[in-house]
């Protein structure tokens, strides 16, 4: 029996997206509420997304090393405002081989107490700055509402953590990172950011400031893609991370870390998804390709499989990410389905006409029907699929693009304003003042997001709420 149809969009975005994962098979609930098992097809999109971070992090000086999941319960508690932060969202180990514990050990909501204590070892001197690591690993978060990829309570991710002799070096640092970040959203995911810095009340638990990227979903909330986090002197002050300046000077150092999780996975999905399944933006697509061939009989059968072995290995030798779907025991059009379903970009039909033709027929995932298709001659295919593959990437961020500039307002007044968050991003003059902010939220849900580092020039006008004079503009909508 055929599965039923997934809800559409419009009709039940959040179910539309929980099925989506499931029937893609991207992830699946695990025994423990609140976790989620990535399967091999969701690992592979992750894989994809890392690689992708990691040369650009090692492009600027970054290098890749491992810290424990457990952390003792005290260096939590070292940083006032990381464990005020940290606290409600604590998965603790109180017992170990049969016996309760001397300390209670804390299972890492992320890494900046143990890697403090670390460079407080390791740093004596100026010359050993700075010190540019990251971590690829999970970690635990006890959250109360899950949902798979945006929120659970283990993720991956990674977490970067610099230390630097000067204040100057951290800003550049913290920076540098939102900027990769940016990069990557952009150019591989095709998926449209705002950077921006955040406000004093929506800033990371510990940090001097934090700034993130941005993004609008399908439904018009808003997704903190990645976070960059000046942190100051306050964790170097806290495990003392000091090192002997030029002169002599005992300095305490000045760090920041960052970090980019699994929840960018459903960022994709939300972004660039349609009622028929994933949309996979080809740079990081598990497979960019799908050729699927056609027949009826053995006799078509033996042509057209051994035309298509013959293209996949062409493709593949081109560097494409190509799937062969040789499977004899469902239909060309369950195929063609389960594919669109899975978001691949771009098809390959290839029947026996097409052999006797010497052609194929090209399928774009971003174009359904007709519109998509197009017959090209088997030579030179390699060159026609790569080209096609690059304007699928750039089909996707511009559509992505418009969608967020056409639920963007910049309301003029309160009540426009209330009505622009139910359904987009507001754009708005911002007092600065936390009470301000805090009553927008009660009284609308919507959270400010960031203030856009790209500001226009001259006055920004007085507070959308309060009327006050304001200094800057930002950026005010729903969230996940």
């Amino acid at each position: 029996m055929a599965e039923p149809k997934l809800p559409t969009r419009s009709e039940d975005f959040s179910e539309w997206y929980n099925q989506l994962v499931l029937r893609a098979e991207l992830a699946d609930y695990a025994p423990v509420r609140g976790c989620m098992i990535v399967r091999p097809y969701g690992w592979a999109l992750w894989e994809n997304i890392t690689a992708a971070l990691d040369s650009r992090f090692k492009a600027t000086g970054h290098v890749n090393a491992a810290f424990p999941m457990l952390i003792p319960r005290s260096f939590i508690e070292k940083e006032k405002s990381h464990v005020a932060g940290f606290s409600p969202e604590l998965a603790v180990v109180t017992h170990g081989g049969g016996e309760k514990l001397e300390e209670p050990l804390v299972l890492r909501p992320t890494s900046e107490t143990i890697i403090g204590h670390a460079y407080a070892k390791w740093i004596r001197s100026y010359r050993d700055l700075p010190i540019l690591i990251n971590l690829w690993n999970s970690v635990v978060r006890w959250e109360l509402r899950t949902k798979l990829f945006l929120r659970t309570l283990e993720f991956y991710w990674q977490e970067g953590h610099t230390a630097h002799a000067t204040l100057a070096e951290a800003e550049a640092e913290t920076r540098q990172m939102l900027d990769v970040y940016t990069d990557f959203a952009v150019n591989e995911a095709a998926i449209p950011v705002i950077p921006g810095r955040k406000s004093a009340a929506e800033r990371f638990a510990g940090a001097n400031d934090t700034f993130s990227i941005e993004a609008m979903m399908g439904d018009g909330k808003a997704l903190q893609a990645g976070t960059s986090h000046n942190l100051g002197q306050n964790f170097a002050k806290a495990f003392e991370i000091r090192y002997l300046d030029p002169a002599g000077e005992l300095q305490f150092c000045w760090t920041t870390s960052w970090g980019l999780s699994t929840r960018f996975v459903g960022a994709i999905i939300m972004v660039h998804g349609d009622d028929q399944g994933l949309i996979l933006p080809p740079r990081l697509a598990p497979h960019q390709v799908v050729l699927c061939p056609i027949f009826k009989n053995d006799a078509e059968k033996t042509a057209v499989l051994e035309a298509a072995h013959r293209l996949r290995a062409e493709l593949a030798a081109a560097g494409v990410r190509v799937k062969l779907d040789d499977r004899d025991n469902v239909s060309p059009g369950f195929k063609f389905n389960d594919w669109e379903m899975r978001g691949v970009p771009l098809r390959i039909e290839l029947g026996p006409k097409d052999v006797a033709q010497n052609a194929v027929v090209l399928a774009r995932r971003d174009r359904p029907g007709k519109e998509g298709k197009s017959s090209v001659p088997q030579a030179g295919l390699a060159a026609a699929v790569t080209a096609r593959l690059g304007e699928i990437q750039q089909s996707l961020l511009d559509r992505a693009l418009a969608e967020r500039r056409r639920r963007t307002a910049e309301p003029k007044d309160y009540a426009e304003f209330r009505q622009a968050v139910e359904s987009g991003f507001a754009l708005v003059p911002w007092c600065g003042d936390a009470a301000c902010e805090a009553e927008i939220k009660a009284e609308t849900k919507a959270t400010l997001r960031c203030i856009p580092l790209e500001q226009e020039k001259g006055p920004a006008g007085r507070c959308v709420k309060c009327g006050q004079p304001a200094a800057e503009r930002a950026y005010f909508a729903k969230a996940y």
